[in-house]
């Protein structure tokens, strides 16, 4: 899958420490300008369905699930690799210096009607929410949210450069 950008956290000055790697499958899903994303209570903010590949799934197991379980998408078809966005972040857990994340964005379709979502705790209490929002103001109130806001981090600066890079390249 071709690489979309590799991003380093400003406190990392190399990456030869012991590293955790993470993998991530995302999905775009658009209607139009509309785009199926995730609002965060929490960090103000908008993101792509995904998260986390568990053990023993492949990239796109792990996208259907995340899709089911954090929008309730069903009949998800069509899938198509876009992009892999790469970056390190310092980790603080298990003995790790740094965490290896990379996201790999897919484009697929799912039926119109969304069913019941299955937020982990943690995202419930972050105030997580699929909707369906247009992808030049979700942008907008990303951009705003990263210059007035302290709970910013480096998620929100890949998901705003994902939304610009999907405008781009598939919004003719």
């Amino acid at each position: 899958m071709r690489l979309l950008r590799t991003t380093t956290h400003p406190d990392i000055n190399n990456l030869c420490g012991r590293s955790f790697h993470r993998q991530a499958a995302r999905g775009i899903i658009l209607n139009g300008e509309n785009i199926l994303l995730l609002y965060t209570e929490r960090y103000h903010d908008y993101t792509l369905p995904g998260g986390g590949v568990d053990e023993g799934e492949n990239l796109e197991q792990g996208l259907i699930r995340e899709l089911m379980e954090e929008t309730g998408a069903a009949n998800i078809r069509d899938i198509k690799a876009f992009g892999r966005y790469e970056e390190f972040r310092p980790w603080y857990k298990d003995n790790f210096d740094l965490m290896h994340m990379e996201s790999f964005c897919y484009i697929c379709n799912i039926d119109e009607v969304l069913g019941a979502t299955q937020f982990e705790a943690h995202e419930i209490q972050n105030g997580m929410k699929p909707m369906w929002m247009n992808i030049h103001k979700a942008i907008e109130h990303n951009e705003h949210t990263m210059a007035n806001s302290d709970k910013k981090g480096m998620s929100i600066e890949r998901e705003t450069f994902l939304l610009k890079l999907i405008v781009k390249e598939l919004l003719l």
